[in-house]
């Protein structure tokens, strides 16, 4: 049995025509369904529906032999035990900082500055301003980053932009881009040694569909 974890909305979404070039149908679309593991039109592989920052740790510690997982996620996570062969460049946005519009960054990042940080990317933060010789502290949050300068929380915050919409609904401006972020297929490196038989050929369907 081959599993492969991924995460619902966008990442499984645009997986889909992935896995039906390596042959692979999930039977129930996870949005209308409660089941967190989906049968496939094949005996042989399930998918199990989990938190997008989880999907490392159940592919790391074998309870999943493949999965999806976001850059963003896989910096915090550290990647270990992972072997990383693709980037299927889905799921694109940016790691972006991002200030109130009346917020004068420039001044603030001065060399020996110090600012407060919200974001749940505590790792691209901290290596981030560390590079720029800014002084930070780091406020974890694990959703509605915008509302933490906003209430004076955060001078800044980091986290993942795609339209920019919802900063720009929120009178925040992005600031400075951190890294370009799309997804990437992550294996569990025993499993792609004991199973290759099986794991392989998927590999080489979604290698020949990004080349499409």
């Amino acid at each position: 049995m081959i599993t492969i974890a991924l995460s619902k909305g966008r990442i499984f979404e645009e997986t889909l025509p992935l896995l039906e070039e390596a042959g692979i149908r999930a039977l129930e679309d996870p949005e209308s369904s409660r089941k967190l593991i989906l049968d496939t039109n094949r005996q042989d592989v399930r998918l199990i529906i989990v938190r997008a920052s989880d999907v490392p740790t159940y592919v790391q510690y074998g309870a999943a032999d493949l999965g999806v997982a976001g850059k963003d996620v896989l910096n915090e996570h550290g990647g270990e035990g992972l072997y990383q062969p693709l980037d299927l460049n889905i799921a694109r946005c940016r790691m972006m900082v991002a200030v109130r519009n009346d917020f004068d960054y420039e001044s603030a990042v001065r060399q020996g500055a110090r600012l407060r940080v919200a974001t749940k990317y505590v790792n691209a933060a901290r290596e981030h301003f560390a590079e720029k010789g800014v002084h930070i502290d780091l406020i974890k949050l694990y959703g509605s980053m915008e509302l933490a300068p906003l209430v004076g929380l955060s001078d800044v915050i980091v986290d993942l932009v795609s339209s920019g919409n919802t900063l720009r609904a929120n009178d925040l401006k992005a600031v400075e881009h951190i890294s370009d972020i799309s997804s990437r297929l992550v294996v569990n490196q025993a499993a792609l040694k004991l199973k290759r038989h099986d794991i392989q050929p998927m590999l080489d369907a979604f290698e020949r569909a990004l080349k499409q």
